[in-house]
Order: structure tokens, then C-alpha cells, then sequence
């Protein structure tokens, strides 16, 4: 049990960042498989913050091998800034630490331009995106007319590549009313950082290999959650990317055996940034206060996230499709002093209770969750390291969610900081 996935079981933002991180001083190896830098995690090391989208959480500790794999759309311009922004806190990162895939596709900046235009125009379905470009660079991945990261060690053939790529992006741009894109341009761009970033890159695939053969201790990070899957999420309003735990062998290049433990992320409740179907929103005092309380603003864009009950329909179905074995249940001490607590156990569409969320957008906005009451708590569970710690109602509360959703909950979260954690069954032993 050497190698552990960890991924969101909501919406995302459910403090992948500190369990990750918790997860990470025990590995050798750090793994990103999959997003862009639309995912954000906050760690807090030794009272120091640091903030990272793209960059596996490893980086901030010596001695971890941190990887990103051939899942991740990769904008350069942005990695560096990361890069350069940590060096400024004293965290140095080099081709040591850092090994970028080299078959992982590039964000350009035509990718950002589309993905902002398309944002902002006045027709069509507004998806809540971060305008970074994640989707366009996803698009052309599959279009099979991506530049990717090897592909900078060829310049003599980038302009070919840059043609093709732009035969497709300018005439999206000339139906959005944008100029043409200057192939020069992009060649210029993509020439200056070529020797920046190509000492990063290699066969990840046969660096994780390796690590297998030896025995080395692997975690893969995910980013956002199930709930915006491509395939299995509130589709249209999802990423563009799978973030199932499958993905995080096919975002890598090592086969799916090799993952031994699926880790699920969820908060005691529910958030929601953006657009899109949320059965259980809070728009009352108490959604306001749990979004207050818990701090509810997104690490890379600072949008307010929304917040309700917890949701046991979608987390089991998360749980199902994301192949998860153990929850993380995190931000628990949120709920401390409520006097009563609602958890959604189904649904009601037109007129019949349901056990799972519909597909159809249609039937998704219909949906009304069927709530049980459980009784709140006096006492607090903020800074708890013992299941004796926990009042005797958070115990009942907890237990009911394993119950509902079918798994157990291995870790509990109970403040933002690292070592304010209670261990149920670690990931890396499966006991």
C-alpha cells in the first residue's frame, strides 16, 4: 500500500491543501495528474503560507521528488511565476525537485484569450470558468493539434505546429469578433522559454516506474473534485478535465494497479463556486454564517463560494465513481454550535424521491434534497486530535455520513492546521 490518490469528493475546495500536505511529509514522491493552475491549495508550514495552483504541494519540502504529469495542462508563464513567487519565501525550486512530463500539453496564450472571450460574450451558457485557458488547451489536446512540452526541443518544426494550431483558433477568433493571432508572436514567446522549462521535463511514466520497483512511497494530487468531472460531474458546469481517481494513472502514465488507496476529500458541508446545479445552497443567516465561519472564498480566483448541507446523495455517487476508499472529512469544527444540523439523504423529482443526481441539466435544476435533522453540538471540536476530543453529537454526526455516502472516514480534519488531525486508517498502510 505504497502509492495513495487524493482527490475531491465535492465541488472542490474541500482543503485538499492541508491533507495533502499532511499526506506529503510521509512520501518520496508528489504527484499532480491532472487540471491546470485553475486549482489552488493553501499550506501552512512552520506559520508560513504559501499558495500554489500548479506545483504539487511537495515543493514546499525538501528531499520529495515533485512530478506533473501528461494530464495537466501546463501554462509556462504561470509556472514561472509560481516558481519565482516561491523562491521569494526561500523555497527553491529546481530540476531536482521538479520533473514536468514531457508529453503534458501547453496553455498558450490563445488559449486564455478564447477562454475569456467566451466567458464574456453575450450568448451561450455562462460555465463559471477562471478564464486561464484549462478548457481551450484541453480542447486542442484531443483535437490533436496541441503544443506540447517536448515539442519546444524542436523549434526548427514549431512553425508548422503554430500554423496548424492557429488555422482553428483564428477563425474561433474572427467569429468572436478578435484579431487574427500573430504565429510570429507565439513562435517568439514559446522560443524564449523553451530553455526554461525544457530542464524540467522527461518521461514521467518511466520516473513513477521506477519509483514502483523500488518501493517508493507515491501520492497523487488532485485537483477540484468529482463532482466536476467532465464525464461524472454537473456537466456543462464542470472542469475539462477527468478528476476521478482513475485519472490519476491515466494522468501519469502508470497503470491502475499501482494506486492502492483512493483518498476522497469533503467538508461537514457543501461549497460551490461558480455556475451550475447546488440541491442543498444555503441562501438563508445560515448558509451566510457557515460561508463566514468557514472562510468560503476561493484560493485563486477570491470568488465567494456558496454554501449548504452537507450532500450524502452526491458524495456516495462521488464516492462510486471516484473510486474512493476513504473519506477525509475536513472543516468540522465549522459546525460547532449549530443547534441543529441537516444532511440531504435524497431527492425529490416531480414528485418522486430518487437516491442519485440525474444526468439531464434539466432534471438537475429540478431536484429538491430530502433532508434528516441530526441534533448539533454545545461543545467544540476545533483542534481535536482524539476521536475522545469530539463531543458526543460530532461523533453521531460522522458516523451517520459513513453511513450514508459507504465509506469510511479515514481522516478528520478538525482546523486548518496540519497536526489538528485525528488518523482513522492511514492511506499508505490501509489499516
Amino acid at each position: 500500500m505504497t502509492h495513495v490518490a487524493v482527490i475531491g469528493a465535492q465541488w472542490g475546495d474541500e482543503g485538499k491543501g492541508k491533507i495533502v500536505d499532511w499526506l506529503s511529509e510521509r512520501a518520496d514522491v508528489i504527484v499532480r495528474f491532472q487540471g491546470g493552475h485553475n486549482a489552488g491549495h493553501t499550506l501552512v508550514i512552520n506559520g508560513e503560507t504559501y499558495k500554489l495552483s500548479l506545483l504539487p504541494s511537495g515543493v514546499v519540502r525538501g528531499g520529495k521528488l515533485s512530478v506533473i504529469g501528461n494530464g495537466v495542462v501546463i501554462d509556462p508563464w504561470a509556472l514561472f511565476e509560481e516558481i519565482d513567487r516561491l523562491s521569494a519565501q526561500g523555497v527553491r525550486v529546481t530540476a531536482a525537485d521538479l520533473l514536468i512530463a514531457e508529453n503534458a500539453p501547453l496553455i498558450l496564450p490563445v488559449h486564455r484569450e478564447l477562454d475569456a472571450a467566451r466567458e464574456t460574450s453575450n450568448s451561450g451558457i455562462k460555465l463559471g470558468t477562471t478564464k486561464r485557458g484549462i478548457g481551450p488547451a484541453y480542447e486542442d489536446k484531443v483535437g490533436r493539434r496541441a503544443i506540447r512540452v517536448i515539442d519546444l526541443a524542436d523549434l526548427a518544426s514549431l512553425p508548422v505546429k503554430i500554423a496548424n494550431l492557429l488555422t482553428h483558433h483564428n477563425a474561433l477568433r474572427r467569429g468572436l469578433g478578435l484579431a487574427e493571432y500573430d504565429g510570429d508572436e507565439l513562435l517568439r514567446m514559446l522560443t524564449e522559454v523553451a530553455p526554461r522549462l525544457l530542464p524540467f521535463a522527461g518521461p514521467v511514466w518511466r520516473r513513477l516506474g521506477e519509483s514502483r520497483q523500488r518501493g517508493e512511497w507515491v501520492l497523487f494530487e488532485g485537483a477540484q473534485g468529482v463532482l466536476l468531472d467532465i464525464d461524472h460531474g454537473t456537466y456543462p458546469f464542470v472542469t475539462s478535465s477527468n478528476t476521478v481517481g482513475g485519472q490519476a494513472a491515466a494522468g501519469s502514465g502508470i497503470g491502475p494497479g499501482a494506486i492502492s488507496y483512493v483518498v476522497g476529500l469533503c467538508k461537514a458541508y457543501t461549497t460551490r463556486v461558480g455556475e451550475g446545479p447546488f440541491p442543498t445552497e444555503l441562501f438563508d443567516d445560515v448558509g451566510s454564517r457557515i460561508g463566514e465561519r468557514g472562510r468560503e472564498f476561493g484560493t485563486v480566483t477570491g470568488r465567494k463560494r456558496r454554501c449548504g448541507w452537507f450532500d450524502a446523495v452526491l458524495v456516495k455517487q462521488a464516492v462510486m465513481t471516484g473510486g474512493v476508499n476513504g473519506l477525509a472529512l475536513t472543516k468540522l469544527d465549522i459546525l460547532d454550535g449549530f443547534e441543529e444540523l441537516k444532511i440531504a439523504v435524497g431527492y425529490e423529482l416531480d414528485g418522486k424521491t430518487i437516491d442519485y443526481l440525474p444526468a439531464g441539466t434539466a432534471m438537475q435544476a429540478r431536484v429538491r434534497p430530502v433532508y434528516e435533522t441530526l441534533e448539533g453540538w454545545t461543545g467544540t471540536t476545533q483542534g481535536a486530535r482524539r476521536w475522545a476530543d469530539l463531543p458526543a453529537a460530532a461523533v453521531k454526526y460522522v458516523r451517520r455520513i459513513e453511513e450514508l455516502v459507504g465509506a469510511p472516514v479515514a481522516i478528520l480534519s478538525t482546523s486548518p492546521e496540519r497536526d489538528d488531525t485525528i488518523l482513522v486508517r492511514d492511506p499508505f498502510l490501509g489499516r
